[in-house]
């Protein structure tokens, strides 16, 4: 059974991570379970947070994944803006993205108007962007000691192009390897929301309007929304299940247990109250509304 608690470049995503991170207060006392800078300096003053590469470590790598609005990027910022304000270097990605080649090749895959795009082709434009991903960012960055945070993974394409588009399980799981060049998640975060495909579709699509993914229909949702529970329920080791409670400071926390163990801290006795998580909130809010502006 699946642990269930309670979805070199130019590179948005990062950017957007730092603008965000200068909004926010300085680093938190009492993150002492997180890595700290060894040479002497405060928090404040290591102004790329700490990595594992201190300790002779390789970098953590999680990844979140769950449907369409089912509030990974929500959480994937929270759990970021902790990590840094504990003094870790973190790098935040999205997939499809995260590489110049990559947004472009995202801009294809989710534009409504390719409504005649294969399944077959958009399986290789994703693993051609992860491809890229992995050997330009997230493996140097492993590599450098930090926490990577990625928006989708390798999970994400077995429960949309394989469950989702009815493709061979087992060619895109070669699919994936090929394209993660033998890089694995540490952890996975799956989250998900008590609430109908329908539902999140519903939530997912209410700013901005469908994307091409998000235009699939509830019965597509429906079998991507199973497939993450059958991948979990494999391998619980790995992914996490985290469902979401009524206040999202409350499914955050869950996040931070969930990954505790993968990077150093204990979940009980992180500073962050409820001042914390209302302020990334707003934060986060503002971001969207500013990206659904630009685009």
């Amino acid at each position: 059974m699946p642990q269930e608690i309670g979805k070199q470049g130019e590179n948005p995503e990062s950017e957007q991570l730092q603008s965000e991170q200068s909004q926010l207060e300085g680093p938190q006392s009492g993150c002492s379970q997180g890595k700290q800078p060894q040479d002497g300096r405060s928090q404040s003053e290591s102004s790329q947070g700490e990595s594992l590469q201190s300790t002779g470590s390789r970098g953590a790598f999680i990844t979140f994944e769950g449907g369409d609005g089912a509030g990974k990027s929500t959480h994937i910022k929270f759990l970021a803006r902790a990590l840094e304000q504990c003094g870790y270097s973190v790098v935040r990605l999205r997939e499809p993205g995260g590489t110049q080649a990559g947004e472009a090749l995202r801009q294809v895959v989710l534009d409504p108007s390719y409504e005649g795009l294969s399944a077959e082709s958009e399986l290789l434009i994703y693993e051609a962007a992860r491809a890229q991903l992995v050997k330009e960012v997230i493996a140097p960055a492993l590599a450098a000691g930090k926490i990577v945070l990625c928006d989708r993974f390798c999970d994400s394409t077995i429960a949309y192009q394989a469950y989702g588009r009815g493709l061979s399980r087992d060619f895109v799981q070669e699919a994936n390897l090929f394209a993660c060049q033998g890089i694995k998640p540490d952890r996975t975060v799956l989250i998900k929301a008590p609430t109908s495909a329908r539902k999140q579709l519903e939530r997912a699509t209410r700013a901005q309007g469908p994307d091409r993914i998000e235009l699939a229909g509830v019965e597509f949702h429906t079998r991507v929304r199973e497939a993450f529970d059958a991948i979990a329920a494999s391998d619980p080791d790995r992914v996490r299940v985290v469902v979401s409670a009524s206040r999202k400071s409350e499914t955050a926390r869950l996040v931070f247990a969930a990954v505790a163990d993968c990077v150093g801290w204990d979940a009980n006795k992180l500073p962050f109250d409820e001042h914390f998580f209302e302020q990334a909130n707003k934060i986060h809010g503002a971001s969207r509304r500013k990206r659904g502006r630009q685009s």
